[in-house]
């Protein structure tokens, strides 16, 4: 959706970073349902670059068990993620991050035209050099057809999110100290449902630290079975 291990502050190496370079992130998000049950599976795969192919910034692989308990659309998550991330420049050293993660996801309908979701995720982190750690996250999404009265089948659509980021800890042990705020993403998009259980999407993002403000193109394709 937290991450950014380069941007975080326990690194010397956020000084180098140039904001004014355009990163990119590719990605793939999917979920299933299990037929009628309440039960499902999701996740993600992100490729992430500092800039638009080749300097990694990171690589992240989650995935979780969903329970949609009532027919009100709200989901509650419990998943893992696995996180590589690279250092800006031609240094080519990297660190790990083993995360677990619960999320609730509750979504609105705003106006009879947007859709909203409102999603809390709470994480705890194991980064590479560091004590375990905590992190909160809260995101609200919007989508808003263009060419019908919903997203469905044939429809394009404006999406957007702001999503913050707050620490749990502000020591992390051997020293290293980060911020109690994290960061803030910002991102808007257009986007296309080509066919049932398929979006594309198309964006820019930008991502904010107490000292670090950099953009990146977003390309994810949304897979839903």
């Amino acid at each position: 959706m937290v991450l950014f291990l380069p941007l975080v502050g326990v690194r010397p190496v956020q000084a180098q970073v140039d904001e004014g370079q355009l990163g990119a992130w590719y990605m793939l998000f999917w979920s299933a349902r299990a037929g009628q049950s309440p039960l499902g599976v999701q996740g993600d795969v992100q490729f992430r670059n500092w800039d638009t192919l080749g300097d990694l910034e990171q690589l992240l692989v989650r995935a979780g068990i969903m329970l949609h308990p009532s027919a009100s659309g709200a989901s509650f998550t419990l998943g893992a993620a696995h996180v590589t991330s690279g250092t800006f420049g031609s240094d080519a050293s990297t660190s790990s991050e083993f995360r677990l993660y619960q999320e609730a996801l509750f979504p609105q309908q705003v106006g009879g035209r947007a859709a909203v979701r409102h999603r809390l995720r709470t994480e705890q982190r194991w980064v590479e050099g560091q004590d375990v750690r905590t992190r909160l996250r809260y995101a609200v999404f919007i989508d808003l057809p263009l060419n019908s009265p919903r997203v469905a089948p044939g429809a394009w659509y404006l999406a957007a999110y702001d999503e913050v980021f707050i620490n749990g800890e502000t020591d992390v042990g051997q020293g290293q100290t980060v911020r109690r705020f994290d960061r803030n993403r910002l991102y808007g998009a257009l986007g296309l449902m080509p066919r049932a259980g398929y979006r594309i999407q198309a964006g820019y993002m930008l991502q904010s630290t107490a000292t670090i403000h950099k953009g990146q193109v977003q390309l994810s394709l949304h897979r839903s079975f």
